[in-house]
């Protein structure tokens, strides 16, 4: 996300529940976009525009530039802190780490919500046309994102258990300028290698597995590139040093699992 703004903005998909994406955002003070609309009670339109960020250097009118540190996010699955209110979605006040969600739902305007209306996908008691909103938008996003030319996707902790996903990456490959990393911890039901043989597309899908290159820290720390210095970079370096973020060594590494990962193009 530190890419110039006249780059195409990195798209960030996953397919968690959790919120802990948005709260490393928010430490880093990264701006996330999704197809929520407003600020007290945000509700989910399905006419999202691609909106964006800009705004006017100083001492300059009428030539607005792109914001940089931004990036656009979608939850694939839905997410803790949506939920199913007269016949739209919305966005709840849900705090990081809270306990029970039932406190929450006593807002106003969620007047009869319980947790069995939360956004969460899969889930056999919902019907057909519920099972079809949002996440068949959620999903076209997703397809509109990486299938085109010279598209790079990277997933970690991915292990390709949704077939949903499966065949949309299937259908980008078949455009010969795409590339697939898979980054995983490790692949104990042997699904990567499985999809891997599947798609037979060795040239355009790079495997990184195993618990080296799969932890986290290692991988940023060693093999991933550094970001480019400008001053968002810079800024965003700073900010992360005052609130003490960086240099931490995670105690716990991070393994995948089958229903939870993240996808990045």
């Amino acid at each position: 996300a530190s890419r110039t703004g006249t780059r195409d903005r990195l798209q960030i998909f996953t397919t968690n529940y959790d919120r802990f994406i948005e709260a490393g955002a928010e430490l880093a003070g990264l701006h996330l976009l999704d197809r929520f609309v407003g600020s007290l009670s945000p509700i989910f339109r399905s006419s999202r525009l691609d909106v964006d960020m800009h705004y006017n250097p100083p001492g300059i009118r009428g030539e607005p530039r792109y914001l940089e540190g931004v990036a656009r996010f979608t939850k694939l699955h839905g997410s803790l802190d949506w939920i199913n209110i007269g016949q739209n979605i919305r966005r709840i006040g849900l705090p990081l780490g809270a306990g029970s969600i039932d406190p929450y739902l006593k807002a106003p305007g969620l007047a009869g919500a319980d947790a069995l209306q939360l956004m969460i996908y899969p889930n056999s008691a919902k019907d057909r046309e519920t099972a079809a909103y949002p996440y068949v938008d959620l999903f076209r996003d997703f397809a509109a994102a990486v299938c085109r030319p010279n598209s790079t996707v990277i997933t970690y902790g991915y292990s390709f258990g949704d077939e949903h996903i499966n065949r949309v990456i299937e259908d980008m490959l078949t455009i010969p300028s795409t590339h697939l990393v898979v980054i995983a911890y490790d692949d104990p039901l042997g699904r990567i290698m499985q999809t891997y043989k599947k798609l037979g597309r060795d040239a355009q899908i790079t495997l990184l597995i195993g618990d080296h290159l799969g932890d986290f820290q290692t991988l940023v720390n060693n093999y991933l590139p550094k970001p480019a210095i400008d001053r968002t970079t810079f800024r965003m370096t700073e900010l992360l040093k005052s609130r003490g973020i960086t240099g931490q060594a995670e105690s716990q590494e991070k393994k995948n699992d089958s229903d939870g990962g993240e996808i990045v193009v």
